[in-house]
């Protein structure tokens, strides 16, 4: 790496650009994807690659010395094995998906299958006990 790049002279910005910047920053993952939707649905206009406004979380830690990536927010529940309790285990899918019996049977057949996508943390172990409660094997990504 040279020394022209870690000696460039720095940026000077407008306030307004200052301040519409801060703002972008301090948006939580859910404001993020609420403007992204908005922008998309009112102004046509959709982010490349994941968009700037969902980089800017993680850079902002990074600067203030949070040492690696954000937390991961959401969390898929996999079903990687129906177990010897496999009528137990269809149950419990039903359950947690509110599937009818033909699908919930499909999906403990068809394991490793994604059972809830995109949830917190605490529904994600909620979810896993469950299955594991009914003989099943799961895991959370």
């Amino acid at each position: 790496m040279s020394t022209e790049t870690a000696e460039a002279p720095a940026r000077e910005f407008d306030d307004a650009t200052k301040e519409l910047g801060d703002k972008l920053v301090a948006l939580t993952l859910l404001q993020a994807k609420a403007l992204s939707d908005y922008l998309k649905d009112v102004h046509g206009i959709e982010p490349a690659g994941g968009g700037a406004v969902m980089m800017a979380a993680p850079a902002a830690a990074a600067d203030e010395g949070g040492g690696g990536a954000a937390a991961q927010t959401e969390f898929d529940v996999i079903l990687t094995d129906a177990g010897d309790a496999k009528i137990n285990v269809i149950k419990a899918v039903r359950s947690i998906t509110g599937l009818g019996l033909k699908e919930a049977k499909a999906l403990v057949d068809g394991a490793p299958s994604p059972l809830k996508e995109k949830v917190s943390q605490d529904e994600a172990d909620k979810v896993k006990g469950e299955i594991e409660a009914a003989g099943g094997k799961c895991e959370i990504k």
